[in-house]
């Protein structure tokens, strides 16, 4: 018997990275950061006018926030680039007639 995939049956098939890459908690938080720095970039450039960056103390908090969190998605990306994930190798012990659980049950 072969599963729908084409591995035998009682196999289990080669776990692969793409899907432990894609949902890495740091690919998520890059794509937030990326997408709310966007939004507060626009809304610093075009939605601030002097009252609001007077009230502020003369600094435009959604430029530089958005601006911030853009540089933090960049270090996400590349954190995620430069470190991947690695799939778990599991190790092979005993022999192929042992039962799958804790030793000694």
């Amino acid at each position: 018997m072969t599963e729908p995939n084409g591995a035998p049956a009682g196999q289990d098939a080669p776990a692969t990275t793409t899907a432990s890459r894609l949902f890495d908690l740091r690919t998520v938080l890059a794509l937030l950061f990326s997408v709310y720095g966007i939004v507060l970039v626009v809304v610093g450039l075009v939605a601030t006018d002097e009252a609001d960056i007077a009230m502020a103390g003369g600094w435009n908090v959604n430029l530089d926030t958005g601006i911030a969190m853009l540089v933090l998605a960049i270090f996400f990306i590349l954190w995620v680039r430069l470190r991947p994930v690695k799939a778990p190798v599991e190790e092979m012990e005993g022999t192929a007639g042992d039962t799958a659980g804790p030793p000694g049950h």
